[in-house]
């Protein structure tokens, strides 16, 4: 029995825990950031597509059959070159019907001034006869009777009167011509269009129509008329921007740009050219266009480019991650880790902001410890014990 109490006491002795003088202090734990010097650059990215400067489908003025096409895909043109030719038969009688209208108008012409030089010579002969005869009767009255008198005054009337009609007939005539002439050149003009040219230089992206079809004169826009071919200029390239709502007060003629077209590792810098001045209700962006040079021909219409728009870009700035920023406006405050472990809130101004940065311009120095998280179980004054996050200031480079 004695054996027993004394096992018992000894177990109850080595479960007995030792009292402690002191207790370890549980110092909260949170993820700081230094202070960094980097340069902060607010931009935004966007993906643009590049498009021919100029595209059109080629269509005719005239109905026709298609007599002759000489171009087809990728294939090359400069301004005036005959891309194809069109066989109206009945343009080429109509021509020649105004032709054969023109010679007989002239020949009307010269009828109508020849009766006038007639008219001219009878209405002299008539004023010269009345002359004489009138001046006879005033010198030797009653030697010639008053009605011969009266009878050569009348011829001469009459005479003046065929003048004067030979006259209006022959400005009928040259008006005539004037009006078969702009005939002529009207339907001159409709056959020049069975020629089929090219407004600009450029390639043949796409050909519609061939040989013996027959096309509608595309002088509306019916959607049943085909066209003879496209073409496009691409030595010149727009690039298409959709601007942003956020920043459309931003945007002017001129705005630097840096485009990169990954697929053939380039990198343009350029300016905005021009813009619609006008948001799409659709999608709440406004187009704006860059001009960009293409005459070695690398860069293919339809290509996608990133397009970088560099608002603000400081060098060697104090720089932070947004999520250790609190409050809005000019002052806004952080809480740091001091060198005794004490959190400390600090009211700051910041600068040039990205997405996940901030510009510090007063409040902290390099090597300034901010919490980044947790801050709202703390107060200053407050005993941390501090880890480095591996959260980086992005939107800014070392």
């Amino acid at each position: 029995m004695r054996r027993n109490l004394f096992v018992v006491a000894l177990l109850a002795g080595c479960n007995r825990r030792p009292e402690t003088t002191s207790q370890k202090p549980n110092n909260p734990v949170v993820a700081v950031v230094p202070v960094r010097r980097q340069t902060i650059s607010n931009s935004l990215d966007l993906v643009a597509e590049f498009r021919p400067y100029r595209e059109i489908d080629l269509m005719a003025k005239v109905s026709g059959y298609v007599n002759r096409i000489s171009v087809d895909i990728g294939d090359r043109v400069r301004t005036g070159n005959v891309l194809a030719t069109l066989e109206i038969p009945e343009m080429k009688d109509d021509l020649a019907r105004a032709r054969a209208s023109i010679d007989r108008s002239t020949s009307d012409v010269a009828r109508a001034r020849d009766e006038i030089r007639r008219a001219e010579s009878s209405n002299q002969m008539a004023q010269l006869n009345y002359d004489r005869l009138s001046s006879v009767g005033k010198t030797k009255p009653g030697l010639i009777a008053q009605q011969d008198i009266d009878n050569a005054r009348a011829r001469s009337l009459e005479s003046g009167a065929q003048l004067s009609a030979a006259k209006s007939a022959l400005s009928s005539a040259e008006h005539n011509v004037q009006v078969i002439r702009a005939d002529e050149n009207r339907v001159q003009t409709m056959f020049n269009y069975t020629r089929v040219t090219a407004p600009f230089d450029g390639v043949i992206t796409r050909r519609y129509a061939e040989i013996g079809a027959m096309v509608q004169a595309g002088t509306s826009s019916q959607t049943n008329v085909m066209p003879i071919v496209r073409l496009s200029q691409d030595t010149m390239l727009r690039l298409q921007l959709p601007i942003p709502e956020s920043i459309v007060a931003k945007v002017k003629v001129g705005f630097p740009l840096r485009i990169k077209v990954p697929t053939l590792n380039r990198t343009i810098d350029t300016r905005i050219t021009r813009y619609t001045g006008q948001l799409a209700l659709a999608t709440r962006t406004m187009e704006a266009q860059v001009d960009i040079p293409n005459s070695d021909l690398s860069i293919k219409p339809g290509m996608f480019a990133e397009v970088i728009f560099q608002f603000e870009s400081k060098p060697d700035a104090l720089v932070i991650p947004l999520l250790a920023i609190d409050g809005a406006g000019e002052i806004r405050k952080v809480m740091i880790v001091n060198s005794s472990n004490l959190t400390e809130l600090r009211d700051i101004t910041t600068g040039i902001e990205t997405p996940e940065a901030a510009e510090v311009l007063t409040g902290l120095v390099e090597g300034d410890k901010v919490v980044i998280s947790g801050r709202s179980q703390l107060k200053p004054g407050t005993t941390v014990t501090s880890r480095l996050s591996s959260t980086p200031a992005q939107g800014a480079k070392n």
